[in-house]
């Protein structure tokens, strides 16, 4: 390691990451949440993160909420289907969702999940 590699700045994701994991490490340890990394596909869980991203896109003709919520690990998307707006849910807000995700071209899903918002 030399001496540019020490002085290193961090990149904006690096900084975005170590944010959002200090953010949800007391989530993880006292409310049994599971690290987005970590989750496994058609398994029951609980997982935290902010508000990333937040589309309305038609699924199978009816128009569905698409959220994506990043825990400083990874990513997953949330999918209301049949709403348009979920109460609440905005970006930057924090969420903990509990259901069953599924593995749809290769992101991680919940369709019609059980939420929590956090402060």
């Amino acid at each position: 390691m030399g001496l540019r590699d020490a002085f290193r700045a961090k990149g904006v994701r690096e900084l975005d990451s170590e944010r959002l994991m200090d953010r949800f490490t007391e989530q993880i340890e006292k409310h049994g949440v599971t690290k987005i990394t970590e989750l496994v596909p058609r398994m029951k869980v609980r997982v935290c993160g902010e508000v990333k991203r937040m589309t309305i896109k038609p699924r199978s003709g009816i128009p569905s909420t698409e959220i994506t919520i990043n825990d400083g690990t990874g990513q997953v998307v949330v999918v209301f289907s049949g709403r348009r707006h979920v109460a609440g849910i905005e970006h930057g807000k924090c969420l903990r969702i509990e259901g069953v995700a599924f593995s749809d071209a290769n992101e991680l899903v919940f369709l019609n999940p059980a939420y929590t918002l956090l402060p």
